[in-house]
């Protein structure tokens, strides 16, 4: 079960740190403080300073590095002694975390009557009611003591105050929760409710906040055994969304529906997964935490993942801009296999102080592109790369030349994207293996190759060839605005939409002001153009397109 977490949250193969011992030692102990800290204010307060999901990834990391480096595992998740506070009637148990279908159908196995509920996400209580009245409200704490939240629960309208029958001389046990309306957790996300709620319940005074607050009750120690008549009960006393969102199970498969289900439909709260549940259930009284045998949590994947930095690279784009990226540990996100993500400039980098061994939170983006959420853990050890001096810009390396290598590249594969002339399969691997095999001048010399150039280029098959060699030619045909575009000029989208019956000459002809006038144009724009336009290297590709009769040049 263990290295099935690992394996989750790594979403790869571990891995062992190459770490000296004393390293070891000192990244071990101040991981361990860290998540004990977590824990603490987790069970005391209900919030944590980061996401369940981080916490339980960080925590499996922890655990790799005790196996690597041969420490004995201490679970860390366990609730830390409360000194003072009010005792719980029955103890909360908490929840043993399963990591996937295969750990589900294991826990299943031999169990009856298993029921499956949305895990609510929120603080848990206990609700102590006598003589049919709300005697306490006790938060989860310890599971043993916990603070002493009734005046709050007073003011909760959705707690009710009192009860008869079997619930007037009863224990209940349940997730206060922020009340959603048609919260889709696919689309929607945790929302940060936990906080919200425990903020709610720790503001002194009056709040407003206590209103918007709702109770799911999970267990009723030593309540009825019949489950239907458990919820029937708790329904008829003013806790309907038990019985609404309960559901029977026999099977691994149906565990798997409800949990899709309640992922992709509209709920009154924030979930974070399911919980199952057997109906039988031991005495109240032998309840202790972190021993709940009897009930068990399947959580959603977690939308982002803690991934470790392996090395920090720095690449040069086509204007000359230095980015900067971080190689990863591979991780999965969806069924995406991530191994880098942009950092973006050299500023950003610094700012959010990045090296190797760190610990970041990666999701995915629009269209599926990994982006860096937060560093949520920082090596002891900082150890960061120095970055290539600044010497790039917008008007550079349209020839190759020693030093050139990235921006050139760069060019090369912009100009065969959709943004310029869309070459079908020609990415950055290709260009470069174009470039090496053939050895351009500068970022145009590819026009002229002939089918057999192209034929003997390594590894292209000769139907690659004849189709390659047929869109360079279809290049050829492009509109004169299009090898404005290719040329990299500084021209807004408005004012190229103008250049159809233009000529090179007429834009040479151009001074500041007149490019001023075009709209989009401000005068910083304008400048640029002039420059780029008078710039020897750029004067030198339109004699080149003049040479090989491209319309306009």
């Amino acid at each position: 079960m263990l290295l099935l977490l690992i394996m989750m949250v790594t979403g790869a193969e571990a891995t062992c740190p190459a770490w000296a011992p004393a390293r070891a030692e000192r990244e071990i102990a101040r991981l361990t403080a860290q998540l004990a800290r977590w824990n603490e204010n987790y069970w005391r307060q209900g919030a944590s300073e980061v996401s369940d999901g981080v916490y339980d990834q960080l925590s499996a990391r922890l655990t790799q590095w005790q196996r690597c480096f041969g420490y004995g595992e201490q679970d860390e998740s366990s609730p830390p002694g409360v000194t003072s506070g009010v005792m719980h009637p029955v103890a909360h148990t908490g929840v043993q975390k399963l990591a996937d279908a295969r750990a589900v159908s294991q826990w299943m196995a031999g169990k009856r009557d298993l029921w499956v509920q949305p895990k609510v996400d929120g603080v848990a209580v206990t609700l102590v009611y006598h003589h049919g009245r709300l005697q306490q409200a006790i938060s989860r704490g310890d599971g043993l003591k916990g603070e002493d939240w009734t005046e709050k629960a007073r003011r909760i309208p959705a707690i009710p105050q009192t009860v008869t029958g079997a619930l007037a001389e009863s224990v209940l046990q349940g997730e206060i929760f922020l009340q959603r309306d048609n919260h889709i957790q696919k689309q929607m996300g945790g929302m940060n409710a936990r906080a919200k709620v425990a903020g709610a319940l720790m503001q002194h005074g009056e709040s407003q906040a206590l209103s918007q607050l709702g109770v799911f009750i999970w267990a009723w120690p030593d309540g009825p055994q019949n489950m239907d008549h458990r919820l029937t009960l708790l329904r008829q006393a003013g806790f309907p969304l038990t019985q609404r969102y309960s559901q029977k199970v026999t099977r691994p498969k149906e565990v798997a529906e409800w949990r899709e289900h309640w992922f992709t439909t509209p709920l009154p709260f924030v979930t974070d997964g399911v919980v199952i549940r057997s109906a039988i259930e031991p005495e109240g009284k032998y309840w202790l935490p972190t021993q709940g045998s009897w009930v068990a949590a399947w959580k959603y994947t977690p939308a982002s993942q803690v991934a470790e930095v392996k090395a920090i690279n720095f690449t040069v784009g086509r204007t000359g801009k230095i980015a900067v990226v971080a190689q990863l540990l591979p991780v999965k996100l969806d069924d995406k296999q991530v191994q880098r993500v942009n950092i973006g400039s050299l500023a950003r980098w610094q700012m959010l102080d990045i090296a190797p061994g760190d610990q970041l939170l990666i999701s995915l983006a629009g269209q599926g592109i990994p982006r860096i959420d937060s560093v949520v853990w920082r090596s002891l050890q900082r150890t960061k790369p120095t970055p290539p001096v600044q010497k790039y810009n917008a008007l550079t390396c349209f020839y190759a030349a020693p030093g050139c290598e990235e921006q050139f590249l760069a060019r090369l594969e912009w100009l065969g994207s959709k943004a310029v002339f869309d070459i079908n399969g020609l990415g950055r691997a290709g260009w470069q293996t174009l470039h090496q095999a053939h050895t351009f001048t500068h970022i145009f010399s590819w026009m002229v190759l002939t089918p057999e150039q192209l034929g003997n280029t390594p590894g292209m098959t000769p139907t690659r060839a004849a189709q390659l060699w047929h869109q360079f030619n279809l290049v050829r045909q492009q509109p004169f605005k299009r090898w404005v575009t290719a040329l990299g000029l500084p021209l807004s989208r408005a004012a190229l939409g103008g250049l159809a019956d233009s000529r090179w000459e007429d834009i040479v002809a151009r001074d500041e002001l007149g490019w001023q006038r075009l709209p989009g144009m401000g005068s910083t724009r304008a400048q640029r153009m002039v420059d780029a336009i008078h710039h020897p290297a750029i004067s030198r590709l339109a004699q080149w397109l003049a040479s090989q009769k491209i319309a306009g040049f």
